[in-house]
């Protein structure tokens, strides 16, 4: 099922491109993909999904008034990282990372300010990138997010909160032994993190949401994060993080970005999502490592920088079909394109 279009009035275009923003979080730019992962949201957190949409409106009405490429606009392509960046001021400030808290007005104005910047950070990142065809990815977020969670901890109007998620291995007990619920949960909690939603159940739901728009995407997303947990659990990685899907959740992001999104998808492509796959769960140990003694979450940096390393150079690979950023719809749309092109 795909829906395509709202009626022609404003307000409903609006609500069409803010939905889309959601899903593009994951690569989807369908807004009924977008609206089953603020469901998702809600069944785990109803202030987490008012977050979401919060971030994503300020982000795509700056858009809107800076009058932003109409394109980008439409494909919710300047509403994800906002929806991102108020997920994470709220995640990572509040009593409870669950459920998250209720932000202050000081805090509702600073999420809005966070996420209206993403919009100029995706144009300039963008602009660095085009040359080579290499898509922002989220680091918008990530370096939006960074700044503005540092800046929290030095103002007194906004409740920076305990910090209390452990954002690195070295917080969570070794002796902790996997059991069948590690693996279950952990798989579907790390698609649940994209979102920061410490919830495997909301993560499956995700999954659904990304599966009626593309079978591939959601076939990645899960491949990634099973890779992701697997070899997180094969290398000793602590318990309580392995099921937490700490390991899992930038694993499954460049699995679909690299499985489909921005390569054609083939047997070639799949072997090399899932080589990246595999780093990005390594890497997410390495640089919450780096990260912990300023206090820092990874966010999604482990993502963006595997994939853009992996992408960046792959024009040196010719076993790889890559599909310009401007031009990516769904793998499945991508490979038929593709096959056309060679008929």
């Amino acid at each position: 099922m795909k829906l395509n279009h709202f009626p022609d009035h404003p307000l409903f275009s609006f609500v069409d491109w803010s939905l889309r923003g959601i899903g593009q979080v994951v690569f989807q730019n369908n807004p009924l993909s977008g609206l089953v992962i603020l469901a998702a949201l809600v069944w785990n957190s109803w202030i987490y999904a008012v977050i979401c949409i919060l971030g994503v409106i300020s982000s795509t009405l700056t858009a809107v008034i800076l009058k932003a490429d109409r394109g980008m606009l439409r494909d919710g392509l300047y509403g994800f990282n906002g929806a991102l960046v108020g997920l994470a001021l709220v995640a990572f400030t509040s009593e409870d990372f669950r459920a998250g808290s209720i932000p202050s007005i000081a805090m509702v104005v600073y999420i809005i300010c966070a996420a209206a910047f993403t919009t100029m950070a995706l144009a300039s990142i963008g602009a660095l990138l085009a040359p080579h065809k290499v898509a922002p990815l989220t680091m918008p977020f990530v370096l939006v997010g960074w700044l503005f969670l540092f800046a929290v901890l030095k103002f007194d109007a906004i409740d920076a909160g305990p910090m209390a998620k452990p954002i690195s291995p070295e917080q969570f007990s070794d002796t902790v032994p996997y059991v069948l619920s590690t693996w279950y949960e952990g798989i579907g909690t790390s698609i649940g993190q994209i979102f920061f939603q410490d919830n495997w159940i909301s993560g499956y739901l995700i999954l659904i949401a990304i599966g009626l728009n593309s079978r591939i995407c959601a076939a990645m997303g899960l491949l990634g994060a099973i890779v992701g947990t697997l070899v997180a659990a094969l290398y000793g990685g602590p318990e309580g993080a392995v099921r937490d899907g700490l390991f899992g959740y930038n694993s499954a992001l460049t699995a679909m970005a690299l499985g489909g999104i921005f390569l054609v998808f083939t047997w070639r492509s799949l072997l090399y999502a899932i080589f990246g796959a595999v780093i990005a769960s390594w890497l997410w140990a390495s640089v919450a490592i780096f990260l912990t003694p300023i206090g820092m979450p990874v966010l999604t940096s482990t993502f963006v920088l595997v994939t853009w390393l992996m992408l960046l150079g792959q024009g040196a690979f010719k076993a790889l079909v890559p599909v310009p950023p401007a031009e990516s719809t769904t793998p499945e749309d991508n490979r038929a394109r593709c096959l056309g092109h060679q008929g």
